[in-house]
């Protein structure tokens, strides 16, 4: 599949003032609702990005300060000029009702910025812009690239497993996993907007810190810990605490959480186990926002659909060739013949940025033939097929996925 030159550049273009534009918003928001930020500062920067957002719109398309502040607690999409399509910057708030940033805004962020890397590797000088903006995806390249170093497959595995596994934790047990010096470094304080008083709670999914917002509740103020992954937290990991007096540790209590699945998504479906408790924050600490949510976030269900389909009896490999890809499942049928499937994970809030980034790789890159999401995204298979389909590429949803093999392979899945 070809396309002119115009139009690379006008995607690219587009692309590029999505991301200025989110950019722009998401960090004036975080000054507007950081409550520790002196009102000097806190001006400075709306006004610092205010400009970028004026200059990412361009010269024929003005937007008043006073606008630009109303409109963070908006629909982004309206900070957008005219002639852009917002895809899925239409209906995204920046803000919420609790007065804080969204966690959609952080995802659509990092999606877009790994999107406009890949167009700037692709294209060359027609994408310049700094590798400063890009630093979540670079720390994430930067890890992966130290894990390989050694060239040694089981080493690499490791290494990912404890990302996946240990987002966050004591130092002293942190600094005891398998993995390279400078990848633990990406292990940091924890989050100021995770911590309450000196205290954490770790998702009962994902491990990492939770995030803390203080709510007016007919009244009362009361703390929320809810899962910075806005799936989890619908899952169950969202919980209410009453503020306690001063050095008490708070106390979680589970807000209504929805019934397990039934059938073949019962399978992958988490187990939230007890509810957290509160840690200290003091010698602890997390890995950065952008490799939790794009090592640690989709790495469990990796992980959860290799060792489903290892326990039934399935052949099935983790992050092959040095992660080429993330799984070569292999299936014998009864003539002897084998039938192998490579398939590369991905959980991306943005269904429309995913199919982009597939699109401007032509598919790929290490060569997968299946392309899995998570089932909680099994709204996007079909924007997602009808673009993987170009590249001779399928779609799935985990449970379908591994249901399929299943079938194949003379097992249940369920």
């Amino acid at each position: 599949m070809t396309s002119s030159p115009d139009d690379k550049t006008q995607a690219l273009d587009d692309v590029r003032v999505r991301y200025l534009v989110t950019r722009a918003a998401l960090r004036a928001a975080k000054a507007l609702t950081a409550p520790e930020a002196k009102p000097e500062k806190r001006l400075e920067t709306l006004m610092e990005c205010h400009g970028a957002l004026l200059a990412a719109r361009g010269p024929g398309s003005l937007l008043s300060f006073g606008e630009f502040r109303r409109a963070l607690k908006g629909d982004l999409a309206v900070l957008l000029p005219d002639g852009v399509t917002p895809l899925d910057l239409q209906g995204t708030r920046i803000v919420d009702q609790d007065g804080q940033v969204t966690e959609g805004a952080f995802d659509l962020d990092l999606e877009q910025q790994m999107l406009l890397r890949m167009l700037h590797k692709l294209d060359g000088p027609a994408a310049v812009i700094s590798d400063r903006e890009f630093q979540s995806e670079l720390d994430q390249e930067t890890v992966f690239t130290l894990l390989r170093k050694s060239g040694e497959q089981t080493v690499y595995e490791s290494g990912r497993r404890d990302l996946i596994r240990r987002p966050a934790g004591p130092v002293h047990e942190l600094t005891e996993l398998r993995l390279p010096p400078l990848v633990v470094d990406f292990y940091r304080d924890i989050p100021y907007d995770s911590a309450y008083e000196g205290w954490w709670f770790a998702c009962p999914i994902c491990r990492w810190p939770m995030r803390i917002t203080l709510r007016n509740n007919a009244g009362t103020t009361v703390g929320a810990a809810r899962c910075w992954h806005t799936p989890h937290a619908e899952m169950g990991a969202s919980y209410l605490f009453v503020l306690p007096a001063d050095g008490v540790a708070p106390q979680l209590l589970p807000e209504p959480a929805p019934p397990r699945p039934h059938g073949r998504e019962a399978v992958l479906y988490p187990d939230l186990g007890d509810v957290p408790a509160a840690t200290p924050t003091q010698g602890h600490k997390a890995l950065t926002r952008g490799i939790w949510r794009y090592t640690t976030i989709p790495g469990l269900p990796e992980l959860a659909l290799h060792d489903e389909l290892a326990a039934r009896g399935v052949k099935v490999s983790l992050w092959p060739g040095l992660d080429a890809f993330d799984l070569l499942v292999e299936v014998g049928s009864k003539r002897g013949k084998k039938t192998s499937f490579k398939v590369d994970i991905k959980d991306y809030t943005s269904a429309r940025t995913l199919a982009d980034l597939v699109h401007a790789q032509e598919g790929d890159r290490g060569g997968a033939d299946w392309l899995v999401v998570p089932d909680h995204h099994g709204g996007h298979v079909p924007l997602l097929s009808g673009v993987c389909a170009k590249y001779d590429m399928r779609v799935a949803t985990a449970s379908e996925f591994g249901e399929m093999v299943c079938e194949k392979a003379g097992v249940s899945w369920a």
